[in-house]
């Protein structure tokens, strides 16, 4: 049987935040990372370029030989990752699974919350998809999910402004709007894998009463339970603990700014996309 490491996919840097619990969950597993950095941020680009980009990352995967790959950005959770599973997939890919980051998140958020009311903080791109209030709706229908696009939180936390006083501004405008839509929103749910980073601005703006939950630990656990579920999948996914990083733009920045999201040091790779 083929062995391959499990792929962790995302727009940029955003993803090294879920890679991080995979790896605290799961450390005996391979794990392959793809920042698509040269093509950043995906959350304005529109349906069909965000699935082109995908689809190319993860056919990158499976020619490493990855069976299982993660869609660790929920932009493309939100606009590729349908049309993968139900198109691309059963044309020529058929034993190849790509997961996503939104169904996971929507399955156990509906437990954070007593007042049935969520705040969904994300991207353009994923506020537009509606994927949360879908995928919400579908495990909790008596929930009410309010969603507040974050524009400039990607590239904040992509520059490395994150922690400086520039960021409080744009961080406070986007939860008072949030927290306008209604007062019972109890929990907020950060639903891009960059935000975790803005975690002591945003917890700075966000009353001590609501909960914030960010995916990364989250993801693991799902995907812990799916290896549980598909043990023929876990058999293809090797298992030697190691971790091979992969960006489409400069590998020196990649490993600089990585590292705040990894939480240590690493050492990625140039490789080129849609070749």
């Amino acid at each position: 049987m083929k062995k391959g490491s499990i792929g962790v996919f995302d727009s940029g840097y955003g993803g090294l935040t879920v890679l991080k619990e995979l790896v605290k969950q799961l450390p005996n597993y391979d794990y392959l990372y793809l920042g698509d950095n040269a093509r950043a941020p995906y959350g304005t680009r529109s349906f069909e370029t965000v699935y082109q980009y995908t689809w190319e990352a993860v056919q990158w995967f499976f020619k490493q030989g990855c069976e299982l790959v993660i869609l660790a950005c929920n932009t493309a959770s939100a606009k590729a990752l349908r049309n993968i599973q139900q198109i691309n997939l059963p044309n020529g890919y058929a034993d190849k699974r790509v997961l996503g980051v939104i169904r996971p998140t929507a399955e156990v958020i509906g437990q954070f919350s007593a007042s049935k009311h969520i705040g969904v903080m994300a991207t353009s791109g994923t506020v537009q998809s509606e994927s949360y209030l879908l995928e919400i709706h579908h495990f909790f229908p008596e929930m009410q999910v309010h969603q507040e696009a974050c524009p400039m939180w990607v590239p904040i936390v992509e520059n490395g402004e994150f922690d400086k006083p520039g960021a409080n501004y744009y961080v406070q405008q986007s939860i008072d709007t949030l927290m306008q839509q209604n007062k019972q929103i109890d929990t907020i749910l950060l639903a891009c894998t960059h935000y975790p980073l803005l975690m002591p601005k945003i917890r700075q703006f966000v009353p001590d009463s609501i909960q914030i939950i960010s995916q990364g630990e989250i993801v693991a656990k799902s995907l812990s339970d799916y290896l549980e579920r598909y043990p023929t999948m876990a058999q293809k996914c090797s298992q030697n603990g190691q971790i091979r990083f992969c960006t489409t733009d400069s590998a020196a920045d990649f490993d600089q700014n990585g590292a705040i999201f990894f939480g240590k040091p690493l050492k990625s790779e140039h490789i080129l996309l849609g070749h």
